[in-house]
């Protein structure tokens, strides 16, 4: 059995449309020409702004023409995360899909049900003629994952509808309602290279088997990060036996947690032995410490060629300090909604080439004034560390709730009749669209939804089978229930 074997059809048979095109952030000219060419196909109005997104519209059906107008909302790009030891090129190969039980997953690499089953549901409705609903738009924007710029590059006026239905959530049976704001930090440290000395061996030092997950979902369950534990390694190695570090690579993006990281470290042969020893002490440490969320932590130590040069030790030592100084968890969970994050950052991502050591992290908050804190206390902390430089970028404000809406009244009481149980109404810590599009139209009403997703910007991304179902009948039955102008 195919996901294609799946119910519903339609649903699945877009999907799978949608996992043959290559469509990593950053590269959506081909997944934009599949969305303009299905319109075609299908015979759904369908139009590419001046920017990138694709937007298709439908008029209502006979009799909902007093309806108000409804844009469904998803993304077209996925994040690109794969195994260390998978073959996969993001830019030409297409995600192969596999079921496993109660799921679909991906074999070695991200799935992109976050955000392709969206865009799946969303075509599937603009297809399917025997559906009610009213006056429907489909916006589908681009590079939501690194940066949001469809999203940021939307005009006001373009669209004609009143209700956004965002369907970026991730957890069946929620509501969303609000979402935290987001701000990019990026550290720089300048060094030289200096010729490696005689009487040298070399490790190469690798992070496996994190689970890693999504910045904003997972930063709760307080998963190793990557980085960090490198980060950990390095610095008594340097300190105590007087390592030096050639290059250290670790995460790929600025929204996942890191879940790999690599170093080669050089060391002096009277102090080889007693490194290896250190090295494997510190991480026991870090095995023992994370047992339970990251069971399946490994730390692999191989020998290397001694490379030719090495980073700078005294700006090597400094990076390395900062990046264990520097905060990657929760800082505070919300007082007003219990069991929601309301601030975080996740330190992402760690590059040393072209005589630069790169740290780069995003913070998430729902609180404007904690999110800009929590950057001045990470620009302390790499001042301190003397980077050369910090820069803070692409920052948006978060999705304020709004309890009580005509629309929210309508999920929920279409939800209890498809489900035979109440909605949960809640927030999300990850960063979703609405909050950007929300203030080019603050007259829209705006809510998510979407099936259950796990471990989504991760190889171990899976959605679950039997939500989407679900998902689809309630997202039709909500269309069909729309409140009159």
């Amino acid at each position: 059995m195919t996901i294609r074997d799946l119910e519903p059809k339609a649903v699945w048979e877009n999907f799978y449309g949608l996992t043959r095109v290559p469509r990593p952030s950053k590269h959506e000219g081909k997944v934009q020409e599949y969305l303009l060419q299905w319109g075609k196909d299908h015979g759904v109005d369908v139009k590419r702004d001046d920017t990138g997104n694709i937007i298709f519209t439908k008029p209502a059906t006979p009799g909902f023409e007093n309806r108000k107008g409804v844009i469904m909302q998803a993304h077209m790009d996925m994040v690109p995360q794969k195994t260390a030891d998978t073959k996969h090129d993001f830019l030409t190969d297409p995600i192969e899909t596999e079921i496993d039980g109660e799921w679909v997953t991906a074999k070695g690499t991200t799935l992109g049900a976050d955000n392709g089953i969206g865009v799946a549901l969303a075509l599937s409705v603009l297809q399917d003629k025997t559906l009610k609903h009213g006056p429907l738009e489909a916006l589908i924007t681009y590079d939501e994952e690194t940066g949001m710029t469809g999203a940021n590059a939307l005009k006001p006026g373009i669209l004609k509808g009143d209700i956004l239905l965002n369907l970026d959530s991730e957890e069946e049976g929620e509501l969303c309602v609000g979402c935290a704001g987001g701000l990019d930090a990026s550290a720089t440290f300048k060094y030289r290279t200096y010729k490696t000395p005689a009487g040298q061996k070399a490790l190469r030092l690798s992070v496996k088997g994190l689970q890693g997950g999504h910045s904003g979902m997972d930063i709760s369950l307080y998963r190793a990060n990557a980085n960090k534990v490198m980060a950990r390694i390095l610095y008594p190695l340097i300190e105590v036996k007087g390592a030096r570090v050639a290059s250290f690579t670790g995460g790929s993006l600025r929204n996942a947690i890191p879940f790999e990281a690599v170093a080669d470290v050089i060391i002096p042969e009277a102090e080889f032995q007693g490194a290896r020893e250190l090295i494997d002490k510190i991480f026991a440490e870090v095995k023992a410490e994370f047992i339970d969320s990251d069971p399946g932590a490994a730390l692999y130590v191989d020998a290397i060629p001694v490379p030719e040069k090495f980073i700078q030790s005294s700006v090597m030592e400094r990076a390395v300090k900062a990046i264990i100084a520097c905060p990657s968890n929760v800082i505070r969970m919300s007082q007003s909604m219990p069991g929601l994050t309301e601030t975080s950052i996740n330190l992402a991502i760690v590059r040393t080439e072209k005589g630069r050591i790169t740290v780069h992290s995003l913070m998430r908050s729902a609180v404007d004034t904690a999110k800009e804190d929590l950057a001045v206390r990470v620009g302390c902390i790499f001042e301190l560390a003397g980077a050369d430089s910090i820069e803070f970028k692409g920052g948006y404000s978060g999705w304020t709730p709004k309890l009580d809406t005509p629309m929210n009244k309508v999920m929920m009481e279409q939800f209890k009749k498809v489900y035979g149980h109440e909605m949960k109404i809640m927030a999300t810590h990850g960063g979703l669209e609405c909050a950007i599009m929300g203030a080019k139209y603050p007259n829209w009403e705006m809510v998510s939804v979407g099936p259950t997703i796990k471990y989504p910007h991760s190889p171990d991304e899976r959605v679950n089978i039997a939500s989407v179902e679900r998902t689809w009948h309630y997202l039709t039955a909500v269309l069909e229930n729309i409140p009159e102008k």
